[in-house]
Formats: C-alpha cells, sequence, structure tokens
C-alpha cells in the first residue's frame, strides 16, 4: 500500500511538472498587475520600445544565468530592448577570476546580450566573498555612473534577500536602494531623468526549488496576493538558462546543474518595483 502511494504521488508530481512545463511554452510572456511601459506586450519594431535602456545589476558572474534568464530574454527577444548587465566582482575568491570573466561574456552571448553592453568590475573595495562587506554607497556611486553612461531607464536587481541569502546578492540591492534615496533627496523641485528600479522576489525553500510548479503561485501573487506593482516573466525556452549557465564551466559543478533543473528561477521570474 505504501509504495503505491509513493507511486501515486511520484506520478502526479510529474505529470504537474509536464502540465506546467507545456504551460510555460504555449502560455503568455508576462503577467503584469504593472503600468510601466517597457513590461507591456506589443510590437517588438516598435521603435518608443528599442530607445528603453534596461540594466541588470548582480553581484558575481553567473548571477546573470542561474537567476534572471526569463527576464533578460524577454527583454533582449520579445521586446528588443538594449540591455546591459553590470557585474560588482569578478567572482576570484577561488583565485578565478579571469576565468569567470571570459565565462560570463560567454554566456551573455547565448542570452543576446552583447559583450560590449557587459561590465565586470574588479575593484580592490569590492572583492568576492561571505566576509567582503561591500559599501552600499560606494556601488551607489558605481551604479550612477552606469546610469550615466548607458543612459539608462530602468534598474533590475536582487530584493534585499538576494534568493540566496548572500550578503553581496542584499549588498547589492542596498546599493541600489541608496542610489534611489539620494535620487529623491538630490532632485527635489528639479527636472531629473526617471529611473524605475525593480526587485526579483524571493521565495521560499519549496518554492524555489519546484521548478515550473511554481508558475500557478506566481500568477496568483503577480494579479492578486500581491498588493505591490509586480510583473511576472515566463521563460518559453527553460533549457536556456541550462545553455548559458553551462558557459560558466569553471562553476557547472553537478549541483549547481541540479539547481538549474529545479530552480523556479530558470523558469519564472516575478519582478517587484522597488518602492523608497
Amino acid at each position: 500500500m505504501t509504495a503505491m502511494v509513493v507511486i501515486f504521488v511520484m506520478a502526479s508530481l510529474v505529470m504537474l511538472w509536464m502540465a506546467s512545463l507545456f504551460k510555460l511554452i504555449v502560455g503568455p510572456y508576462t503577467v503584469s498587475k504593472s503600468k510601466t511601459p517597457f513590461l507591456l506586450e506589443g510590437d517588438g519594431n516598435d521603435e518608443k520600445r528599442r530607445k528603453k535602456s534596461v540594466l541588470f545589476v548582480t553581484a558575481h558572474p553567473d548571477d546573470e544565468s542561474m537567476f534572471f534568464v526569463p527576464t533578460i530574454l524577454y527583454l533582449t527577444s520579445v521586446c528588443q530592448l538594449d540591455v546591459h548587465i553590470l557585474c560588482i566582482s569578478t567572482g576570484n575568491v577561488e583565485g578565478k577570476g579571469y576565468v569567470r570573466k571570459e565565462e560570463m561574456f560567454r554566456a551573455c552571448l547565448v542570452l543576446k546580450v552583447p559583450i560590449g553592453n557587459v561590465t565586470i568590475l574588479d575593484h580592490l573595495e569590492l572583492q568576492d566573498g561571505f566576509d567582503k562587506r561591500w559599501s552600499h554607497s560606494l556601488l551607489a556611486d558605481i551604479i550612477a555612473q552606469e546610469i550615466g553612461t548607458h543612459d539608462v531607464d530602468i534598474i533590475i536587481t536582487f530584493d534585499d534577500y538576494g534568493i540566496s541569502g548572500h550578503p553581496q546578492h542584499r549588498a547589492v540591492h542596498y546599493g541600489v536602494r541608496t542610489l534611489l534615496m539620494e535620487k529623491a533627496m538630490y532632485s527635489q523641485g528639479q527636472p531629473d531623468k526617471t529611473v524605475d528600479a525593480w526587485e526579483l522576489i524571493s521565495t521560499s525553500i519549496i518554492r524555489k526549488y519546484s521548478g515550473p510548479l511554481d508558475i500557478l503561485y506566481s500568477i496568483l501573487y503577480s494579479l492578486w496576493l500581491g498588493k505591490e506593482e509586480t510583473h511576472c516573466f515566463f521563460s518559453k525556452y527553460p533549457h536556456m538558462c541550462f545553455l548559458a549557465m553551462g558557459q560558466h564551466c569553471s562553476q557547472w559543478l553537478w549541483y549547481r546543474k541540479l539547481f538549474v533543473i529545479l530552480s523556479s528561477y530558470a523558469y519564472i521570474n516575478t519582478l517587484r518595483k522597488i518602492r523608497l
């Protein structure tokens, strides 16, 4: 009897997994409770949309491939926006910084982000490592420079938990938040370029490792459960996460392969607008 129950449960999970994957592939790219123009469906040849510039701010090489693929692919392939990635460190904690930079460039090509749009820093005060604390004000200054260089309209980064709780993922979030607060403080009463900032929502560990099964809750959260302005991206090509992460050969260990298969972030991204 116990064996039959286990078989039934496993078969049900497999069927749900396949049904969720099918929904991702044949369903819409996005579900939105947002009025931000770049998030709306429409003609990818729209000239106004082409002028938008989006900046992803990440902490380490491979963050873009592990967590942000559904969003990056939507923006590069469907919206055809000008996508830039600012990676704050080379990931040199094991002395492989140069190797990891080259791997990230290859991964970005898989994701249709030109190498010229990818900036990877190697700042003495922003080195990789759990014990390395990053200055939020320094991060804000660097991000501000990147915004000015590329005339950025939209920033996308981690939320205040940083998906995995990594202190440098969280620091990047607070760097963006510090920048937004400084812009709000110094632009009062003055005309200034508006920059919208969005954060990738961290989920519970069950949702995090539920793969495409997370699609239902993500839709419910985006449309009804969440009170904030949110937007949910679905990847119609979930294998692209595997291909992009596969370019990070130095990091492509068995447990990361398992992560990419099981992680809901390979299939779905839910963004929330950062409010001060």
